[in-house]
């Protein structure tokens, strides 16, 4: 049958906002079934996107600014992106019959629902739908298995970098860290993007770790997710290689600094997850790391990583 409607969903962001927002595409696919979906998100982030079965379509759209929907407008625009004004404005322009988005006071005339700082990003996005009487469920977080192997299957996953200092920790603890556990006979690998290459390289080479476990510029997103999928173990900040392993249900421990887990991290009750958090909050976008995340020592880390391969050992 010919999808007759159009929903646009905006959320041109990084792939942890990508995969917070999985429960939500998947609501609306369900309660408009008859209609293709579009997600205006970066390019880059296709590989995961295309796991995502509720999305019908990428459009490529690199940030606010960038959107540009091509033919009739459409049925339904989606602002996941924020609250606005620019992202009202960009889905606005798209003439869509209905826009469903949060109330921003300098978008004169827009309905929407009113922002609040102190929910879940999974839960922000499935009360929008709540708001238009749409059901959404916010534990729709699972992804099937990506379509490549993974070059290194139960690999200790270390994921030394994110989007901001504020919430890198140390690359020398993350060392310690991997140092400790490769004296143990884990295998691990080092993973990032290709800006991190060196940073990657950093911890690998003071842990004691060969270039070869190096991943971090040689793997494109199809291929990370896939290591994260078969991984052992993934250790991260807060960042989107974590949200990776929600969506894969892989063991993770989390270094959360000036953002508290309620507000990013995984599920509560998921047991194979553990966030780590001193209760300090800050600039998540500073240029510097955050005082509540160097407050996260080496040991606390390793012991978080012991207690969750026990539990692996003792469940078989």
């Amino acid at each position: 049958m010919a999808l007759t409607e159009s929903i646009l969903v905006l959320r041109a962001l990084g792939l942890g906002d990508l995969l917070t927002g999985v429960p939500t595409l998947r609501s609306l696919h369900r309660a408009r079934p008859e209609a293709r979906l579009v997600l205006a998100a970066p390019g880059g982030l296709r590989a995961v996107v295309d796991l995502v079965d509720a999305v019908d379509e990428l459009l490529p759209t690199e940030g606010l600014g960038a959107l540009s929907w091509p033919g009739a407008p459409p049925s339904l625009a989606v602002n996941l992106h924020g609250r606005g004004p620019q992202s009202i404005r960009d889905l606005r322009a798209q003439r869509p019959h209905d826009l469903l988005t949060h109330r921003h006071p300098d978008v004169g005339g827009q309905p929407g629902l009113e922002w609040r700082d102190d929910v879940h990003e999974v839960d922000r996005w499935c009360r929008l739908l709540d708001f238009a009487g749409i059901d959404a469920r916010r534990d729709d977080l699972g992804l099937p298995a990506p379509p490549v192997p993974s070059p290194h299957p139960h690999a200790i996953v270390v994921h030394p970098g994110a989007a901001s200092a504020a919430r890198r920790w140390p690359p020398g603890r993350y060392a310690e860290v991997a140092r400790a556990l490769r004296a143990d006979g884990h295998h691990l690998v080092v993973t990032g993007t290709p800006a991190e290459r060196d940073l990657a390289a950093r911890v690998a080479e003071e842990a004691g770790l060969p270039a070869s476990t190096v991943l971090a510029g040689r793997t494109g997103l199809a291929e990370l997710a896939a290591v994260v999928a078969e991984a052992r173990l993934v250790i991260c900040g807060d960042t989107g290689v974590g949200h990776l392993a929600t969506a894969f249900a892989t063991p993770s421990v989390l270094l959360f600094g000036p953002t508290p887990p309620k507000l990013w991290g995984p599920p509560p009750g998921a047991a194979q997850h553990v966030a780590l958090w001193v209760g300090d909050l800050g600039d998540p976008h500073a240029d510097h790391p955050d005082a509540g995340l160097l407050m996260l020592l080496p040991d606390r880390v390793l012991a978080a990583v012991h207690g969750l391969l026990r539990e692996q050992v003792d469940h078989g």
